[in-house]
């Protein structure tokens, strides 16, 4: 039998004290095990208000939530779930806490009461799991906006959990801090079968999910593989977003009459298509 979505939203709607709209309507989610999964959408689409509600920061107006079973109704399992489904914030400033990195990465597994001895050794697993290792007598304010955000994904990871949610945890980065991110994440979910749910506006990152999910005024509009989602280049500058730049230009050159295959996302999926073209077998 199939191990349970590490996360279910269903039919999941919320709205805001005084407004007059949901900022989610009727919208579902299933994220399985191992699963990366990333979600766009332009400023107020919904996508930071699902981000909250999937980690229990909110509660559905209607719906429910399900995080590795548990529905985030039930007060009594709070902390589970949030050990279960961490959460990065855009500010990596917002989430550390202490003066020194360890020690930071230690602040959740005090509150738990691990242990000395299973604390340290989560908390050197966690830092090498981000290749942060060498920087744990540092302070944090010493570190690069990259490097502070793999420390508060370090001190998620010693709490060992099934599901990280990020919730535009590279806004504030550099293009290098970006990627160093990224490639920390995408290693974690391959390597360590962690659940990921990306939201981001950078269409390049959501190109390297396995799963896209687009929501747009509170609602999905587009969900598949990204080569599926990416493909829909009209209906999504209908929603006033973009995609990334080689799906761009091959939607370009396919309507000026090159036959170039759907679904390219990438430079080297470009220069391998045309050299195709121009130079095909015998």
């Amino acid at each position: 039998m199939a191990e349970e979505n590490r996360i279910q939203a269903e039919a999941v709607s919320y709205t805001y004290e005084e407004a007059e709209t949901p900022a989610l309507s009727q919208v579902s989610l299933a994220v399985k095990p191992g699963e990366f999964v990333a979600v766009l959408g332009h400023n107020g689409s919904g996508k930071s208000t699902l981000a909250k509600l999937l980690n229990a920061l909110y509660v559905p107006t209607e719906g429910r939530v399900l995080v590795c079973g548990m529905d985030t109704r039930d007060d009594d399992r709070l902390w589970d779930i949030r050990r279960a489904a961490g959460m990065i914030f855009q500010n990596p400033d917002n989430q550390i806490v202490a003066t020194l990195v360890r020690e930071d990465v230690a602040f959740g597994l005090e509150n738990l009461g691990v242990p000395h001895d299973e604390m340290v050794e989560r908390i050197d697993r966690a830092l090498e799991a981000v290749h942060m290792t060498a920087y744990a007598a540092t302070a944090p304010h010493m570190l690069s906006g990259g490097q502070k955000q793999r420390v508060a994904i370090a001190g998620i990871l010693a709490m060992t959990p099934l599901c990280l949610i990020a919730d535009e945890a590279t806004a504030m980065l550099d293009p290098s801090g970006r990627r160093e991110v990224l490639d920390t994440v995408h290693r974690l979910n391959r390597e360590e079968g962690i659940s990921v749910v990306w939201i981001t506006h950078f269409m390049e990152e959501a190109a390297t999910a396995d799963r896209v999910v687009v929501v747009s005024d509170g609602q999905t509009v587009l969900s598949g593989t990204p080569r599926e989602v990416f493909t829909e280049v009209e209906k999504m500058r209908e929603i006033h977003l973009d995609v990334p730049h080689m799906a761009d230009l091959a939607k370009r050159l396919r309507d000026a009459g090159m036959p170039l295959r759907e679904g390219i996302l990438s430079v080297d999926e470009m220069t391998e298509e045309v050299c195709r073209l121009l130079c095909p077998s015998n």
